[in-house]
């Protein structure tokens, strides 16, 4: 039970999220309005995601210093769950937008290299897949996935803020600062951050025990 405690944490977060996100009080900011409850699931699927793919390159480096395959197994797994809570944080942020922009997609520049960096890392598992030895594998990805998450920081936070934006923060939208995030947002964002992110986590290291599992009996 004491190794699964973190697991029981992020269950009990999500349950929280769940509950407070849709039924505790919220303020009522110009433009966002009830639609605030959503940066509880589009905003910290993001946190997760970023902080998914920060353990995926940690390791992508920690192989090419290493050249051990356990690196390259956690880097991917972080990588792929990271990219699922990309593309989940890309699905709640249209439906966001089609109730507060007026459509699904508006080609504002967050949005656009929100896509540009989900499509980065997809090639990064197609990158892959085209190679057979796993060793040449494993480096290859390593230097691309250096290579997309430094691609990654431009497009989501430097580029949108050198040009006009819906997203909060910009044009008049509200933003998730220290004045708009007040007490009420904060019982149940933060905790929401860190409820994804564990199990983000946890769906991860499902993944790679599976694989350290085949590693190990294909070198039998």
């Amino acid at each position: 039970m004491k190794s699964h405690w973190w697991k029981i944490l992020a269950i009990s977060i999500l349950v929280y999220t769940l509950v407070g996100g849709l039924l505790m009080d919220v303020p009522r900011l110009n433009i966002l309005n009830e639609t605030i409850r959503n940066q509880y699931f589009h905003v910290c699927m993001w946190f997760g995601m970023i902080l998914l793919f920060i353990g995926s390159l940690v390791n992508a480096i920690k192989y090419l210093s290493s050249n051990s395959l356990k690196h390259d197994i956690r880097s991917e797994a972080y990588a792929s769950i990271g990219i699922l809570f990309g593309i989940l944080g890309i699905v709640t942020g249209m439906l966001w937008a089609r109730y507060t922009w007026g459509d699904y997609w508006s080609g504002d520049p967050k949005q656009n290299g929100a896509a540009i960096s989900i499509l980065i890392y997809a090639a990064y598992f197609v990158l892959r897949s085209s190679f057979e030895d796993e060793i040449q594998r494993a480096r290859i990805s390593s230097v691309y996935n250096i290579f997309a998450f430094f691609a990654m920081i431009p497009l989501l936070f430097i580029l949108p803020r050198m040009t006009d934006s819906l997203h909060p923060g910009s044009g008049g939208n509200p933003g998730f600062n220290f004045y708009d995030l007040d007490s009420k947002l904060r019982m149940v964002f933060y905790p929401a951050v860190i409820g994804w992110t564990l199990y983000g986590v946890w769906i991860a290291s499902i993944k790679i025990r599976f694989e350290e599992y085949k590693l190990r009996k294909e070198n039998k």
